[in-house]
């Protein structure tokens, strides 16, 4: 009996073993964790869906593989769950012409792949100027579509139904249109005008010693991801400074009561509840564009992400319902989300749903930068390194710890004036910091 690589979500088909769990001989049940698999920033555990003996491993740490292939083999009475032998048992049936064309309609993707080859077969006729219709009846679809249809010159016989019994409604036809127009531009090779050309390989040994490293799968998406973000988002960055001073005196102050609660009061605790304050005052912030309806998505929960940096790259776990915690629960998700990050146990679920991201380098060190927005977010806050400085206050030349902030933001959502606005509050939440929300209850 095969254990094979299940079907990972989100779209995603392939991941790198990083982990093997089990040797051959071992003695495993149904559920048990077989691997860790590290795909889309995050590594999950795969389990077993049989029990019984390992009899043979097939993969090994560092392999990529990919949904449906063969992870391990085991003997026994195996305990395999019945649905997915049911699930086997349905597939190895193929259905017939007409139960086909009856049943619900498939997953997106294979429908995107049939309709591709239908747009294809339907290029080639066009060019060789014999187009020519489908054999079979007539699809069902209703009268203003087949109108539409007609008008356009468009045989429905070619366009996949999604309703009940493969009816065609008017959005299958928008889409096959879609579909059509999409190949015609890839046929003159302006898919996309802003679209880099191809990467050519460069013998870069030629000029001195090299050494080759692979780029990692997580690096490979956070590439991709980043470069997405910066081609696609119009940013603009808004600088400024806080004088934490005050602050830095209520951690010092705190602390030990933090650290008895096994927590850490940090500053990123204290930018967490000011950045929520602003986002309340300013909830463009706090939105993403749904770009295929036109509208802006302004969100009522405020789930913010933390950059943070791990040997294996930048990570971004999510904190819940930043809004409705107090100081010491924040403090203590700071150090949890930061260790799971670091331990390469956060799931694809940890780095999903944020409304606004922080990063915060001050421990690293350097002052303003420009961070990248967090694609689908519309903004992100990059905190550098505080610095004693003197500053007027009060008519007086005093010295005061000043943190650089920078904030990015989509610059179709957001207008210059308003991130004017929200920095400005920022910083007054900052440096006002209330006491009450800080001391622990007695």
């Amino acid at each position: 009996m095969d254990v094979k690589l299940p079907n990972l979500g989100e779209g995603a088909d392939s991941g790198t073993v990083v982990n093997l769990l089990v040797n051959e001989g071992d003695e495993i049940k149904q559920d048990q964790p077989i691997l860790e698999l590290e795909n889309e920033k995050a590594v999950a555990s795969i389990p077993s869906t049989a029990s019984g003996r390992v009899s043979k491993v097939h993969v090994k740490s560092g392999d990529k593989v990919s949904v449906g292939q063969k992870l391990i083999s085991v003997e026994g009475d195996g305990g395999k769950d019945k649905s997915g032998d049911a699930k086997e048992e349905k597939e190895e049936k193929k259905p017939s012409a007409k139960a086909r064309q009856s049943k619900e309609p498939e997953p997106d993707e294979d429908q995107e792949e049939d309709q591709e080859e239908q747009e294809s077969e339907t290029e080639t006729e066009t060019e060789s100027g014999d187009e020519k219709s489908q054999s079979g009846p007539e699809p069902a679809a209703s009268p203003s579509t087949r109108k539409i249809a007609l008008q356009l010159g468009i045989d429905l016989r070619r366009v996949r139904g999604s309703e009940s019994g493969g009816r065609i409604v008017m959005a299958d036809l928008k889409a096959y249109i879609q579909g059509l127009q999409k190949r015609a531009t890839q046929s003159k090779g302006g898919r996309d005008s802003t679209k880099a050309p191809p990467a050519e390989s460069v013998d870069f040994s030629k000029w001195g010693g090299i050494l080759k490293k692979p780029m990692s799968q997580l690096r490979q998406v956070i590439s991709r991801r980043m470069s997405e973000s910066w081609t696609t988002i119009p940013h603009v960055t808004q600088f400024d400074e806080a004088d934490i001073t005050a602050v830095l005196d209520l951690r010092k102050k705190f602390a030990a009561d933090y650290d008895k609660q096994n927590a850490r009061l940090t500053l990123t605790s204290f930018a967490l509840k000011a950045v929520v304050a602003a986002l309340k005052k300013h909830p463009i912030f706090n939105s993403s564009i749904d770009e295929a309806a036109g509208e802006i998505i302004i969100k009522e929960y405020h789930h913010i992400g933390l950059a943070v940096d791990t040997d294996a790259g930048l990570l971004v776990p999510v904190i819940r319902d930043v809004d409705k915690k107090s100081l010491l629960e924040l403090s203590k998700d700071v150090v949890a989300v930061a260790e799971k990050a670091r331990d390469r146990k956060l799931s694809s679920d940890d780095m999903k749903g944020g409304t606004f991201t922080i990063s915060n380098q001050g421990g690293i060190g350097g002052a303003h930068f420009t961070p990248i927005v967090n694609k689908p977010e519309v903004a992100i806050l990059g905190l550098g390194r505080g610095a004693w400085k003197a500053v007027v206050k009060d008519q007086q030349i005093v010295q005061r710890m000043m943190l650089p902030l920078g904030l990015s933001y989509d610059h179709r959502v957001i207008d210059g004036a308003t991130a004017a606005r929200f920095i400005t509050d920022l910083v007054a939440a900052l440096e006002n910091f209330p006491e009450n929300e800080v001391k622990l209850p007695a």
